[in-house]
This record gives C-alpha cells, sequence and structure tokens, in this order.
C-alpha cells in the first residue's frame, strides 16, 4: 500500500467505494488523513463501515471542512452532467481529484525521480501495459504494474528510487488528476469512444493529450502516430520545445520508431537502425500488437533497458489472458482465445491476424452486428455461431462464409476442432473472437474465455501451444 500523507491532519470525502474507492480510503488512512465515505450501493458502504471508515450519505453532511473529494471513475465528472457530489464539491470549493492524482502527489514529495510509466489509448492499452512491465521485469527493474488494468494503483508498493511504476489510465482516471506528471507517457492510438462521458470526440482527445504533455521535462513522450489526432498532438508537444518519440507501424517516420516486415526500427538523423524484431512471437501478432510492441520497446529503451534484454522480453512475453491468447494445439490446428473480442472493431484485429480461420463468434450482439467484418470474410474457412446472435450473424454470413449454428461453446468447440483436422490446411486456427458481449450466456468475457480454455484443454491430444 502506498500511504497518502499529503492529507496528514485533513478530512476527505471520497466517493465510489469500490476496488480503487476503498483502497483511497486505507492508503488516505494510513497517511493521517480522516475520511469519509460515501457510496449510492448499500453494500459498499456496509463493506467500508465494516473496515473501519466512517460512512455518510455525503449529501447531507457540511461540505466545509472537506480538503478534497476522492472521486471514483465510475462516476461522471463533466457529461452527461457532473455527479451530484462534484456539485456538492464545486459549490463548496473543494477540489475533485482520484486516485492516480493521490499517487502523483505522494510521487512528487518522496520520490519525484522515481519512474513512473503512464500508459492510455482507445485500443490496446492493457497489452502495452502488460508488456511494458513485463520487460522491465525481464531486465531486472523491481516493477510494479497496476491502475486500470487491475490493481488500484495505491495498493501497489510506494514509488522508490530504482522501482519502475507502469500504470494503465482510462480516459476518466487522467480527467481525476490535474497534476499527471510521468517520467514516459505512451499514448497509442484515439478513436471514438466514451462520447456520453465526454461530451465530443475533441474533449475525449483532449483529456488523452494531458498525460503525454504532463510528461516530466526530461522524460519522453510517446504517441502512435497513425491517426490524426495523434499526428496533431505529437505536433503541439513538439512546437512546445518538448521531446517526443514518435511511433508509426503503417508509414516510415523520420525520427522515432516503425515497424517493417517484423523488425522494430530507430530512425534518427536518417539513419535506421534495428533494435528488436518481432516477428514470429504469437503472443505479438498482428498490426495493432506491433503498435503495442513499438510503443513498449520505445519506453524500455527511454528507461535504459538494453536491446539484448528487449529482445528477450519481447520474446517471452505470454499475452493477456481473453486476448489473442494461444492456449493450445492439436496438431497444427492451434486454438486462440480472445473472448476481449466483445464488439465487431475488436474481432476485426484477430480476424486480421490469421489466414485460415474456424471462427467461433456469437453472443448477445451489439448494434451494427458483423457487417463491417466483410473484408475479412475470406479469411473463415467455417463460422460456428453461439448464443443469441446467432441467428442474425448466420443471415450477414448467409452464401459468403460457411457456418453451422453451434449454440453453445460445447458444441462449437469439437466440431471446429474436428474440422479444421480434416482441412488440410497448413495452419489452421480455431479462434474465438466472438464479436459480442458474452451476457446471454456467461456472466462476462473473461467467463467465457475460462470455458474455452477448459473445453479446448480438455480435448484428446491438445498440447500447450
Amino acid at each position: 500500500m502506498i500511504p497518502v500523507t499529503s492529507f496528514a491532519g485533513k478530512t476527505v470525502a471520497v466517493f465510489g467505494l469500490g476496488g480503487s474507492g476503498l483502497a483511497s480510503c486505507h492508503a488516505l488512512k494510513a497517511g493521517g488523513a480522516e475520511v469519509i465515505a460515501g457510496d449510492d450501493s448499500a453494500d459498499n458502504l456496509a463493506k467500508a463501515a465494516q473496515a473501519g471508515f466512517v460512512t455518510a450519505d455525503l449529501r447531507k453532511v457540511s461540505w466545509k471542512n472537506f480538503a478534497a473529494l476522492v472521486l471514483t471513475p465510475g462516476a461522471p465528472l463533466t457529461h452527461p452532467a457532473p455527479h451530484w457530489s462534484v456539485l456538492l464539491a464545486r459549490e463548496a470549493g473543494v477540489e475533485v481529484i482520484g486516485d492516480i492524482e493521490l499517487f502523483c502527489r505522494e510521487r512528487r514529495r518522496h520520490a519525484p525521480d522515481a519512474p513512473f510509466v503512464a500508459i492510455t489509448g482507445t485500443n490496446g492499452k492493457s497489452t502495452t501495459t502488460a508488456l511494458v512491465a513485463h520487460l522491465m521485469q525481464v531486465a531486472g527493474y523491481d516493477t510494479q504494474m497496476g491502475g486500470n488494468i487491475g490493481t488500484a494503483i495505491l495498493q501497489l508498493e510506494p514509488p522508490r528510487a530504482g522501482r519502475v511504476h507502469v500504470i494503465e489510465m482510462s480516459s476518466y482516471q487522467i480527467d481525476l488528476a490535474p497534476s499527471l506528471d510521468p517520467s514516459v507517457g505512451i499514448l497509442l492510438n484515439i478513436s471514438e469512444d466514451h462520447i456520453d462521458r465526454h461530451g465530443t470526440l475533441e474533449h475525449y482527445a483532449a483529456v488523452k493529450e494531458r498525460l503525454v504533455t504532463g510528461v516530466q521535462p526530461q522524460g519522453a513522450a510517446i504517441v502512435g502516430v497513425d491517426d490524426g489526432w495523434c499526428r496533431a498532438i505529437a505536433d503541439r508537444i513538439e512546437q512546445s520545445g518538448r521531446r517526443v518519440i514518435r511511433v508509426s507501424v503503417k508509414r516510415p517516420v523520420a525520427d522515432g520508431i516503425t515497424v517493417e516486415r517484423g523488425m522494430i526500427l530507430r530512425a534518427a538523423g536518417g539513419a535506421r537502425e534495428e533494435i528488436a524484431t518481432i516477428g514470429g512471437i504469437g503472443s505479438l501478432r498482428g498490426l495493432h500488437n506491433a503498435q503495442n510492441a513499438a510503443c513498449a520497446a520505445a519506453c524500455a529503451l527511454a528507461l535504459g533497458v538494453t536491446k539484448e534484454n528487449l529482445q528477450k522480453g519481447l520474446r517471452s512475453f505470454p499475452g493477456l489472458a481473453h486476448r489473442m491468447e494461444q492456449v493450445g494445439r492439436l496438431g497444427s490446428v492451434l486454438f486462440v482465445n480472445d473472448s476481449k473480442g466483445t464488439n465487431a472493431d475488436a474481432a476485426a484485429h484477430a480476424l486480421s491476424s490469421f489466414a485460415d480461420i474456424f471462427w467461433i463468434a456469437g453472443g448477445k450482439p451489439k448494434t451494427g452486428g458483423i457487417t463491417s467484418l466483410a473484408e475479412y470474410f475470406p479469411r473463415i474457412r467455417k463460422a460456428y455461431l453461439i448464443g443469441e446472435a446467432a441467428k442474425e450473424f448466420s443471415a450477414t454470413l448467409e452464401g459468403r462464409v460457411a457456418y453451422e449454428i453451434s449454440d453453445t461453446l460445447e458444441v462449437a468447440i469439437p466440431n471446429a476442432a474436428r474440422d479444421a483436422e480434416a482441412s488440410g490446411i497448413p495452419d489452421p486456427v480455431v479462434l474465438l473472437s466472438p464479436a459480442c458481449a458474452s451476457f446471454d450466456q456467461y456472466r462476462n468475457f473473461e467467463i467465457r474465455g475460462n470455458r474455452f480454455r477448459d473445453l479446448v484443454l480438455a480435448l484428446p491430444g491438445v498440447k500447450p501451444p
């Protein structure tokens, strides 16, 4: 845990008592603050009270003694309207911040030179965060990983010299961290997302931009420049006189990092050098993972990792569960768990990464279905449709892709394995990338992915990949 000493002797309101909110309560109390905890959920209030915290309906207390409101990222700060606790805080002149801001203040107070990597982007931030943490661990660094990826930031070990914090951040978390100042900031990409919480794409992009414009003067802002929003952000950072490392996997860059034919290259002053290769690394397959790997490599190099250790780390990266996770082989057939592919855009990344696919898709459908995936249909040898979306998806595939309505994973997996084995194709892939939510049959995508993994590993003859 990281004790938050910056509010010692003061009273702080905390609203939202899920994982990060309760961690904030413990960290504030450990640092000497008095905490008043609030939540709209009676269950969460009971858990906080059981943990020894004073709980209250924050609508019915005086705000004049609060030094700050620590707000859960799940509550709106601006759109579609500020949460009621935000309005009360503003009316009382109380600052509204989040747990990332508490971490930043503690780092500045106690270990301002401790390496701090902050990572965001519309897509790929979890994989990039896990990869950066893996690269630093392989290189021998004391590494802490958390934030939006799982462990609340204040539950990690405190910043200190030589200890690297690698933190994934959503736009909601950035919005609640006004003094965010990483030593390395990574902005992967920007596309339309979370407009309900930011109002416009312009505001969403501006929030993301703050992560890289806040990088410490001697640090590195790493920006993926394969979309127009990020290209403009990189230009603004450079024009301000700050260091920016541009990363592209779609076009050469004159100064920065690019990927060509499975090689990560660094360009500077008209010269180019190979710094690592990702060709043949299954956990980094696909153009989207090439961007993740290039940005992670740029970060590792900026923090002093050698090219030798960088390559070692890339080759040993296991990937993330449920994200293009290779779970087993049956002869030449590879089974891949991409249960995180809960919409068509996410499934497109997986479909673009393989040539001969026996595709398991379906679940609770989302608006638009799979019509946008038509360009990938020639890669699909056969589809095995499950869940509520099976009928809708079959209508889209009719006459274009062979399919069967399997209804469940229990039926789809052995049928897909049988057909892939019998196909005679050199490298067939049985791919679960549902392009759907899981809620018709499973509580979440993790449970769906775990079930896929268990069923695959139970097939006779399946071996680790």
